[in-house]
């Protein structure tokens, strides 16, 4: 298997941002995915500049690079820059959202798509094969059983990715809860997104953490955390596992799989989760949910 490391789902300073994609240059990854996914008011980075950064990183680094797009289209300014994506001839492209393979399969140009592309079943993967997919993820609440079965008939050349660790993108929706939970409009966010490197956390009315507000976008709260279950993993074919990136320590969190990749013992990743770990999807049952191995 090879490591992965998706998108940056959160609102970062340009200079966070041109900091940590410096780091992951050394990182012993084989993929990384850049680009605003949750919402195009997140002006940091614009198109060229990711298409920039694209290049440097790839002649740096020689890691394979895909340029990710937005999961939620509701503009036609965002169209505008799905189409400059899609049409950059330089790198693979990860759609989220089933306009990016619409013009993707339209230019007859190979794609990956990410958890937010809704294959539930081969038949679905066998379509999208036909228009140009090379790589799809997992949406994040399916089983290794549902998984299993999928790849039973996995068209050839097409690869499969889990996304394997960080806190789960869940729902995405035309409103801003961020900038509602500060009393704002969306459009005048004031951009608070920017105060929470790892979104604002939402608990429960017993103070149990449940979910985290991301600008338009839910995350889970916990942590998906599937390193314990990686030898399955391996033995089910998967040929990608993905890290989401948090603010903090996502190197760390990168070369404890990689160690357990390379036959190493399980490193403890407890200190890089301060809420805790989760992995009910992956074993059918509720996503915040963590089975017995791992406790």
């Amino acid at each position: 298997m090879k490591l992965a490391l998706g998108p940056v789902l959160y609102y970062w300073s340009r200079e966070d941002l041109y900091n940590f994609y410096a780091q992951t240059a050394t990182m012993p990854l084989d993929t990384i995915y850049l680009g605003e996914t949750v919402c195009s008011k997140r002006r940091s980075l614009r198109t060229d500049d990711w298409i920039e950064l694209a290049r440097t990183l790839a002649r740096e680094s020689g890691k394979e690079i895909v340029l990710s797009t937005l999961a939620l289209l509701e503009a036609e300014s965002e169209m505008k820059t799905l189409r400059r994506l899609c049409e950059n001839g330089e790198f693979l492209v990860e759609a989220n959202d089933m306009a990016a393979v619409q013009l993707l399969s339209t230019q007859g140009v190979p794609f990956t798509t990410g958890p937010t592309v809704n294959i539930y079943n081969a038949q679905t993967l066998r379509v999208l094969a036909g228009k140009g997919l090379r790589r799809w993820v997992l949406p994040i609440e399916l089983s290794k059983q549902t998984l299993a079965q999928i790849l039973q008939d996995l068209p050839a050349g097409v690869e499969t990715e889990i996304f394997a660790y960080g806190r789960m993108p869940l729902t995405l929706s035309a409103r801003c809860f961020t900038a509602r939970s500060h009393n704002l409009p969306k459009d005048d966010c004031q951009y608070k997104c920017l105060d929470y490197p790892d979104g604002r956390l939402l608990s429960t009315q017993e103070k149990q953490p449940f979910l985290t507000l991301n600008g338009i976008q839910t995350v889970s709260a916990l942590t998906c955390n599937l390193l314990p279950d990686i030898q399955s993993l391996s033995n089910l074919g998967v040929d990608l596992l993905r890290i989401s990136p948090q603010s903090r320590h996502t190197g760390r969190i990168v070369d404890g799989f990689n160690q357990a990749l390379n036959g190493a013992a399980k490193t403890d990743l407890t200190a890089y989760a301060p809420l805790g770990f989760c992995n009910g999807y992956w074993h059918g049952q509720p996503g915040l949910t963590l089975t017995p191995e791992q406790q």
